[in-house]
């Protein structure tokens, strides 16, 4: 896991044509359930996550789906994002690129060279801001007491979130999950970013979570926004990023759809 502070400007542009090819790339076609108790998902999690996580529709819920997609408007269009949620493979389409990855292999189809990011580094990247607090559940992560945050004059209590070693890109990360202290839902996300060279940083960004809908009935974020800060001091909204189109579905995409399109290029990290 890894998250990072992007700059964006939000804006939707859909033309009949990106609606059409938005609905052909998001039809699940394979079914995969996988069933989990809640009774064996509680023994897995201090019982404070395990609050938060009830309060957005349950692990159990959330382990049953196989794939989600979402679009996420951008300053050129849109962004249509296709995620299998089990091996965490991912597609992401806009009006003038395709990337992806299929494993451990990033692929871009960038015929006009538009796409100037790092295409290993943006993997799964706005799928772990999206799927808060849900992939804080994965396997390999650390939970511990954290020192509430304060915002205007409101009590968050936390929780420290860390990995084992080998687990994600950057298991250096740390992060810290403060929640509503009435409705238990999450409320901001705090966290800290290694960057190239491998050394942790003490410099926490912080995202505000109090925009949500329910899909397939899980609480899921509408729009996110960065908070200028000064440590735990939470200032005005920097920015804000806004998900539309979501769905969920215990049923997988068909064979091959994660998979490098022949004109697509393999990619390594920049």
């Amino acid at each position: 896991m890894r998250l990072v502070l992007i700059s964006l400007v939000v804006t939707l542009l859909f033309s009949c044509k990106d609606t059409k090819k938005k609905e052909q790339i998001s039809e699940p076609v394979k079914e995969t359930i996988e069933e989990v108790s809640s009774t064996e998902s509680k023994e897995e999690y201090p019982e404070d996550f395990m609050k938060v996580l009830e309060a957005h529709g349950g692990i159990a819920t959330w382990r049953a789906q196989k794939t989600l997609t979402f679009v996420k408007p951008n300053d050129k269009g849109f962004e249509h994002y296709t995620i299998d949620l089990h091996t965490r493979n991912e597609k992401v389409v806009s009006e003038e690129v395709e990337r992806g990855n299929e494993g451990d292999k990033t692929w871009v189809l960038d015929p006009e060279n538009n796409f100037k990011g790092d295409a290993v580094f943006y993997k799964n990247l706005y799928f772990y801001f999206y799927a808060m607090p849900f992939v804080l559940a994965d396997k390999g992560v650390n939970y511990s007491e954290t020192e509430a945050l304060e915002v205007d004059g409101v009590s968050y209590p936390g929780i420290k979130v860390s990995f084992d070693q080998g687990v994600g890109t950057s298991p250096k990360d740390n992060y810290y999950l403060h929640y509503d202290p009435t409705t238990n839902q999450m409320a901001w996300l705090g966290y800290t970013v290694t960057y190239r060279t491998g050394e942790k940083s003490d410099k926490i960004s912080w995202i505000n979570y109090n925009d949500w809908t329910e899909v397939s009935g899980l609480k899921l974020p509408k729009s996110i926004s960065w908070h200028k800060a000064e440590g735990n001091k939470i200032m005005d909204v920097a920015k804000t990023v806004v998900f539309e189109n979501a769905t969920l579905s215990e049923k997988g995409m068909e064979n091959g759809y994660y998979a490098k399109p022949e004109s697509a290029t393999y990619v390594t990290r920049k």
